[in-house]
C-alpha cells in the first residue's frame, strides 16, 4: 500500500510540475489517504506485536 501512496506522490509532483492542478490535486489526496491508512495499520500491527510478542517470548 505503501508503494501505491509513493506512485500517487510521484504523479502529484510531475502534474504540478507541468500546471495539471486537478491531476496533481487528485493524486496528492489519493496519496494522502492511502499513507493515512498505511500508518494506521502500521501502528495497528506494531501495539499487537509489543502486546503479544512479550507474551510469546515468556
Amino acid at each position: 500500500m505503501l508503494k501505491w501512496a509513493l506512485i500517487f506522490l510521484i504523479i502529484a509532483i510531475i502534474a504540478g510540475i507541468f500546471g495539471f492542478t486537478g491531476v496533481a490535486h487528485a493524486s496528492a489526496t489519493i496519496a494522502q489517504v492511502l499513507f493515512g491508512i498505511f500508518l494506521v495499520l502500521f501502528i495497528g500491527a506494531l501495539i499487537v506485536g509489543l502486546a503479544l510478542g512479550s507474551k510469546l517470548m515468556s
